[in-house]
């Protein structure tokens, strides 16, 4: 599971920032002022920063030239999080070592997408164990375990599960379900993917509500 550290004075942004992140599945931890973001980093690292450039107590540019000069936070990634839109304030933090530039406001799909994108690109997202609350998937021993029990899922309810859990957060849409699941060539009905989230739901026991349904549009897996 990666860890994101996010570095944001507005409590209402940073709430939002930190709740859809959590709900993706990732392990999140944030900060109102520098000094503590600091503080932290001498205990732990994160896989990424999510840094907003206007802080009460040090400007977010020169937090990331700091880390960017020291050997051993150089390589985190970072993305800048700012009201500013000019074109030239957008460079400049690029130019100074961040990885990638979000402007306020923003949706919590595209905060998400980006955060993904920037894993895979960092080869840091190469965990092959998926854990979203109770639930745990490890791709390597293919099992699946809800608090610790083994839950006995056939092969489409295993896939289904792990598409849903990899896009943690995310609606993923009915039509995109039953093409990776079932195929480009599938011509059963869309009932058929109803029954295996009602299967699916079941084996989950008491997380089976981590699987919400979004009507008319498809599944989120969400904590």
């Amino acid at each position: 599971m990666a860890l994101i550290y996010v570095v944001e004075d507005d409590k209402n942004i940073r709430e939002i920032e930190v709740f859809a992140l959590k709900n993706a599945g990732y392990e999140i931890k944030d900060f109102e002022y520098a000094r503590d973001f600091y503080e932290e980093m001498e205990c732990k690292k994160p896989d990424i920063v999510l840094l907003d450039i206007m802080l009460p107590d040090e400007d977010g540019l020169e937090i990331v030239r700091k880390l960017r000069s020291n050997k051993e936070t150089k390589d985190i990634s970072i993305i800048l999080v700012t009201a500013k839109t000019s074109e030239i304030d957008k460079v400049r933090g690029l130019d100074i070592g961040a990885d990638d530039y979000m402007v306020k406001p923003f949706g919590v799909m595209e905060l998400i997408s980006r955060v993904k994108a920037l894993l895979r690109r960092s080869n840091k997202n190469e965990e092959k164990v998926l854990r979203i609350g109770a639930v745990c998937l490890d791709e390597e021993r293919h099992m699946v375990t809800v608090d610790d029990v083994p839950c006995e899922l056939t092969y489409k309810e295993y896939e289904l599960l792990k598409l849903l859990m990899s896009n943690a957060g995310i609606v993923t849409p009915r039509d995109m379900i039953l093409d990776k699941i079932w195929g480009t060539d599938f011509e059963g009905e869309s009932r058929t993917l109803d029954m295996h989230i009602k299967t699916l739901r079941q084996k989950l026991r008491d997380s089976s509500s981590m699987i919400k349904t979004v009507r008319n549009v498809g599944y989120i897996f969400a904590n």
